[in-house]
């Protein structure tokens, strides 16, 4: 990563931080203080029900909804790790591993989104800047980016002294080239961490046993080892906070930070502010002329591309490939950006060159390595699309930043103006043949009322001939376009 640059944004109830790469924003992190993040945080809770049917139980842990824990996230420790080794059971049942009224420690995994509680596993992690400790193993891991053998075998070495019974380690990617006196003070401190969790863990209340760091320190911490060149921050409070957690744990983005104090605020810096706008826009333009439509739902994201204006030099092949190929980068940014997981497909504009499919998928695949979200590309579908997943563990921009629209709830479009007036006059009807009123009233909003006595006149005339009643209309500035109400008189 070349050219990053990191700008932290402070005020009372909100921080947020953007990450830039080569003068474009690529990803956003907002954390409400009244509404921080779950992921990470570490908690005391009890089974409240246990489901067989799905492998799966609900856990109590002081949240309004119950979370869930899969029979897949639950460590096998001790005893049971080797009941299951000398059994050749590969998978436990939930009814054995766990029952209602249990107390249990836990880990979110994944915040609440949408109806869903947190998930949950029982197989804690705790990273630091090099490592990450797990209570649940005893050996050492290392991450696939470092390729190195040599460096592998020196990392595993110095580490494998460091694991016991209690616990062992995973090697972060930011671990390459690390000398052992740094790797030493960083089992030392998550050692130190886990056993303050462990003496908080007493009893059976439903407790809090360690919350992950604020989003700007949690940041710098995952950023370690990628080529940050400038922090920008525009709190001193946080500056100060920052500069403190940087000497003790990320010494080598100390001198990298900078207290920002420019006229402008630091958001407008690289147009962040309006970025986060068009992120959360269904259209996104390409400078081809082409575009993309972003579609999220609860269960997939749907991207499509377009050509738009984009016409090409040579022949329409052409035209597609070169937009599709723009498109690839577009999409990486976008997922980043937004912070879409799950399920996503992806429909490019047809391509009859076999060649063409297969660069466009390796282009794709290039720019999303590039992504920190773990993400799976399936490759094109028998119906041309692209279906691929990442890794969701936060809302998505739109669902962190947005509410379900009071007109639409949620559909995406509202009848017409014309639907509604027809649907009035259906109720006229309906009302008049089982009561017997003398006028009737009509309540709804300014567009509504304006083309009942406007364009739509004939239809108010037609029914009040019809049902032999006089018809008022009556602005009701509140309502929103299909709110009405008939009032007899």
């Amino acid at each position: 990563m070349s050219g990053a640059e990191l700008l932290i944004n402070v005020t009372p109830s909100e921080s947020r931080v953007a990450l830039i790469e080569n003068g474009i924003l690529q990803e956003i992190h907002i954390e409400r203080h009244t509404k921080k993040g779950l992921v990470g945080n570490i908690y005391k809770g009890k089974v409240s029900r246990v489901l067989p049917g799905m492998q799966a139980a609900f856990v109590d842990i002081g949240l309004d909804k119950a979370a869930f824990l899969h029979a897949s996230d639950i460590a096998v420790y001790d005893e049971l790790a080797e009941e299951v080794k000398s059994s050749n059971i590969e998978k436990k049942d939930i009814r054995e591993l766990v029952r209602e009224g249990q107390s249990i420690v836990v880990q979110v995994v994944k915040d609440p989104i949408g109806t869903k509680g947190a998930r949950l596993t029982t197989d804690i992690t705790l990273p630091s800047r090099y490592l990450v400790f797990m209570p649940s193993v005893t050996h050492v891991g290392i991450s696939q980016k470092i390729e190195d053998e040599s460096e592998r075998d020196r990392l595993k070495s110095i580490v494998s002294d460091l694991c016991d019974e209690n616990g062992g380690y995973i090697l972060r990617t930011a671990a390459e080239g690390v000398n052992e006196q740094e790797l030493v003070q960083d089992a030392t401190f998550l050692r130190r961490l886990w056993n303050k969790i462990q003496s908080r863990n007493k009893g059976s209340k439903i407790q809090v046993l360690y919350e992950d760091l604020p989003v700007a320190r949690r940041v710098l911490r995952d950023f370690v080892g990628t080529q940050i060149d400038r922090v920008r921050i525009d709190s001193n409070l946080t500056y100060k906070e920052l500069k403190a957690f940087t000497k003790e744990y990320v010494p080598e983005l100390g001198n990298r930070l900078e207290y920002y104090q420019g006229e402008l605020p630091i958001f407008d810096l690289y147009d962040v502010e309006n970025e986060l706008q068009r992120a959360l826009g269904r259209r996104v333009d390409l400078k081809s002329g082409g575009y993309l439509i972003i579609d999220q739902t609860e269960a997939l994201t749907t991207i499509d591309i377009n050509t738009g204006a984009f016409v090409g030099h040579r022949n329409l092949e052409e035209t597609i490939f070169n937009t599709n190929i723009e498109a690839t980068s577009a999409i990486a940014r976008q997922l980043r950006l937004r912070n879409l997981g799950g399920m996503i497909l992806i429909d490019f504009i047809d391509m009859t060159e076999p060649d063409h499919k297969r660069r466009v998928l390796h282009t794709l695949e290039s720019n999303m390595s590039k992504d920190r979200a773990k993400s799976n590309i399936h490759g094109f579908t028998s119906l041309g699309l692209i279906e691929m997943t990442r890794k969701r563990t936060r809302e998505s921009l739109e669902h962190l930043l947005c509410g379900e629209c009071p007109a639409c709830k949620g559909r995406g479009s509202i009848k017409t103006i014309e639907t509604i007036c027809f649907e009035i006059t259906r109720e006229i009807v309906r009302v008049n043949k089982a009561y017997n009123a003398d006028k009737f009233v009509i309540y709804a909003s300014a567009v509504v009322c304006d083309a009942l006595l406007g364009e739509e006149s004939h239809i108010l005339a037609e029914l009040e001939a019809f049902v032999e009643r006089q018809i008022k209309v009556q602005v009701e500035p509140l309502y929103h376009q299909d709110k009405f109400d008939v009032v007899m008189m």
